[in-house]
């Protein structure tokens, strides 16, 4: 199992990240707005994440709000030189938590620049672009703004997040595509409703990825990957003495090499069990049963 996945973004400077990151948005309060029940806690887990090999951390400005930013700059500034805060722009929260549109060109540079602020860098290594459905600003205007501010060096790498087939080959017509972030995982693998919206599913676009070297980041990897009744997943955790979360993460792992899997967690324990997975090695038999 490839250990190492490379995030090129065309002739941009390649970013090379171990193959386990962790995902910020569950260090949040309930709804994933406001500061952690277990603030220090929060602060352990993700010195744990970086001391035991992790140097991909994905978090957004709209986490908190901007509470999984300040949490990394408090627990990790100043930053190892191989570590890589990839940070997602294109949606902002109400006084009330709802989630709504902050995409337009101008809102797009506002969230940049309170990214780079907040985590107290002078460039995004890596920033997706985020689309949420229903709104009425033109994908293409979004992210012509993002290349621009590449161009000006306020972003190293391009991303997308959410995104459609259609979407995703648009961006690519348009610039250099470094990763796309959709949901995946085993027991959800194609666009559904959530009560986060709808969220457009990894399977639908893994080819388009897997043809042109871009790396697939699935976000509720977890979340709506555990259904209550899957025997196939409980039959192949007994096998090796793991946790379903666990073959869950390492099912991703062994799926394509083009996958970066950032499974998150409030709970330090949980967090050394993600962990942990990438070590399970599971046979040509084993995927095929899974599949």
């Amino acid at each position: 199992m490839q250990q190492t996945i490379t995030i090129a973004g065309g002739a941009q400077q390649p970013l090379i990240v171990n193959r386990l990151g962790y995902g910020t948005m569950r260090l949040t309060g309930e709804g994933i707005y406001g500061e952690p029940p277990r603030r220090e806690e929060a602060l352990q887990i993700l010195k744990h994440v970086v001391s035991n090999g992790v140097n991909f951390l994905d978090t957004a400005d709209y986490y908190g709000d901007d509470v999984t930013n300040r949490l990394i700059k408090e627990a990790l500034y100043p930053y190892t030189k191989d570590l890589v805060i990839c940070t997602k722009v294109g949606a902002t929260r109400k006084p009330d938590a709802s989630w709504i549109p902050f995409n337009k060109p101008e809102q797009l540079r506002i969230a940049i620049d309170r990214n780079l602020s907040t985590l107290q860098i002078e460039q995004v290594q890596l920033v997706h672009f985020r689309v949420l459905p229903g709104s009425d600003v033109p994908f293409k205007e979004s992210m012509q703004a993002m290349f621009e501010m590449q161009q000006e060096g306020k972003i190293l790498h391009v991303g997308v997040s959410n995104v459609t087939r259609e979407e995703l080959e648009t961006a690519m017509q348009m610039g250099n595509v470094a990763t796309v972030e959709n949901m995946y995982g085993h027991g959800q693998r194609t666009t559904i409703q959530t009560p986060y919206g709808e969220n457009r599913g990894g399977e639908e676009v893994l080819d388009i990825c897997e043809a042109n070297n871009i790396p697939l980041i699935p976000y509720f990897s977890l979340i709506n990957s555990l259904p209550k009744q899957d025997d196939r997943i409980a039959t192949i955790a007994e096998k090796y003495k793991a946790s379903a979360a666990q073959i869950n993460i390492t099912w991703l792992l062994h799926r394509s090499p083009w996958i970066l899997p950032i499974p998150g967690t409030s709970s330090l324990d949980h967090c050394k069990e993600n962990l942990a997975a990438a070590s399970i090695q599971l046979s040509a038999g084993d995927m095929e049963f899974l599949n």
